[in-house]
């Protein structure tokens, strides 16, 4: 069973031919109350961490937006005729960080396709760094690397050294960033998740499960934004 950010309550069941599960509904539905609890215990925080999103006004001009784990003010600007593109610019201001948005009049995409654009840019360079610091020390070289928008994990690493990343990392504090970077390239070394695997990791990051943590937390925020957050109402003044 998981709770998908866009799915909601997923139940995974083996196949009808398989015995005692010719009906899976009696199966599914007493696994469903005996952990009844748990589910609207993490379905309330979903529902609180969406409510929070919403509140930050958006995709708006003045919105409250997360990069990098701290919130900066979204500023949304025309950008000078002539110029074909948009771009972002993230700007340290006086009282908070920005993230200006010039938006061109001949760029067909939207405020969050050309955020999103940018935001991929920013993580794929931002995990490149922390492969480069940590590859060596582990005395790995990933095959290849990808920046996905995966909706079930931060990351991936195959047998053949591929390793993906989500572009929502760089939404996140840089440690949580860094951790899921050390626990992919760990599993170039050791794969599975057993206690060798994690003295790997805790020997670059002692406190993984600090930001492992965090983003278990902070899954549903970081999954809904640019989706969700655009149809919230504006900021309060």
């Amino acid at each position: 069973m998981v709770i998908h950010p866009d799915r909601g309550v997923l139940v995974t069941v083996p196949v009808a031919g398989r015995r005692g599960w010719s009906d899976p509904v009696p199966h599914v539905h007493g696994f469903l109350a005996e952990r009844e609890p748990w589910l609207r215990r993490h379905l309330d925080r979903q529902a609180r961490e969406r409510a929070r999103l919403a509140a930050r006004g958006g995709l708006r001009d003045g919105a409250r937006f997360r990069f990098r784990g701290t919130t900066h003010r979204l500023r949304l600007e025309s950008a000078v005729p002539g110029v074909r593109r948009s771009s972002v610019e993230r700007v340290g201001g006086t009282e908070d960080d920005e993230l200006v948005v010039r938006l061109a009049a001949s760029d067909r995409r939207s405020t969050a396709g050309v955020l999103e654009a940018w935001l991929r840019t920013q993580a794929r360079a931002a995990i490149e760094r922390e492969i480069v610091r940590h590859a060596a020390a582990l005395r790995v070289e990933p095959a290849a690397v990808s920046i996905r928008d995966q909706r079930t994990r931060w990351g991936s690493a195959s047998r053949q050294g591929r390793l993906a990343f989500s572009w929502r990392l760089i939404l996140a504090p840089p440690e949580a960033l860094e951790t899921v970077v050390v626990h992919e390239l760990a599993h170039l070394r050791v794969f599975g998740h057993g206690p060798r695997f994690w003295a790997v990791v805790a020997g670059r990051r002692p406190d993984h499960a600090v930001w492992r943590r965090w983003l278990r937390d902070h899954s549903t925020e970081l999954h809904g934004t640019l989706r969700e957050a655009a149809e919230g109402p504006a900021p309060s003044v």
